[in-house]
Formats: structure tokens, C-alpha cells, sequence
């Protein structure tokens, strides 16, 4: 089993963090956060990488969910977008958050995580 599914865009990089955005928003998700790699690691190792952006994406009514159902389950929140320029075109990246709640044995977590999973899926299919 994979840990995300992917697809690469015809389109700018800025244009794709917005789709990708807009696209979290249609299905509930807010981007709680947003750390661009390409200038972290410029800044902290003077290395340049191709535009790198992730998106912690989190749908709040399933984060509820999940931290009712297991304490600890923040360690694997939120729910990583990746926005990265290749030489294809533009490639968006979501965790399959089923594949991650392997790791837990917590039965109650597998609803929760398929139900995300599908929303992040159809994220990445409508772009």
C-alpha cells in the first residue's frame, strides 16, 4: 500500500498551492499551516531546492473524531500536502491516512481515517 497518491499539474506553482487550497476548503479542510522548503532550508543550510511547499491540512470535525478515539493521534496530525515543482510539471502529494493508522491498533480510527482519506482523494483527483 502506498502512503499517498499524487498528481502532477500543468501549472504554476503558486497556481497549484491555490487549487490545492481551494480545493481542501470544498471538502472542510483548513491549512493550518504552510512551511515552504525551498526557503527553510535556503536560510538554514544555504541549499537550493526545486519550490518544495508543504500544507498541513485539517478538517476539524475529523480531528475531533480521531483525538476522541485515540490521545496520542495528534502525533500523526495534520494531514500533509505537498506542493513540488518537478520536471514533469506540478506534483500534489496527500497522505493516505489509512496506510498511517496501520501503525495504530485502534479499530475506531480505521472509519475515521477511510472517510479522510476519500475527501483528500477527491482533493487531488479534481484539481
Amino acid at each position: 500500500m502506498s502512503y499517498c497518491f499524487s498528481k502532477v499539474l500543468n501549472s504554476s506553482f503558486d497556481d497549484a498551492v491555490a487549487k490545492v487550497t481551494e480545493g481542501l476548503a470544498k471538502e472542510g479542510f483548513g491549512v493550518l499551516n504552510e512551511i515552504d522548503m525551498t526557503s527553510t532550508l535556503k536560510k538554514k543550510l544555504d541549499v537550493d531546492i526545486r519550490k518544495y511547499k508543504i500544507l498541513g491540512a485539517c478538517n476539524p470535525k475529523f480531528a475531533y473524531q480521531a483525538l476522541q478515539a485515540e490521545s496520542e493521534i495528534g502525533t500523526m496530525l495534520p494531514c500533509n500536502v505537498v506542493v513540488q515543482e518537478t520536471e514533469g510539471g506540478i506534483k500534489v502529494s496527500a497522505i493516505d491516512p489509512v496506510a498511517s493508522m496501520m501503525a495504530i491498533k485502534n479499530d475506531n480510527l480505521g472509519s475515521i481515517a477511510g472517510e479522510v482519506r476519500a475527501k483528500l482523494e477527491r482533493v487531488v483527483e479534481n484539481l
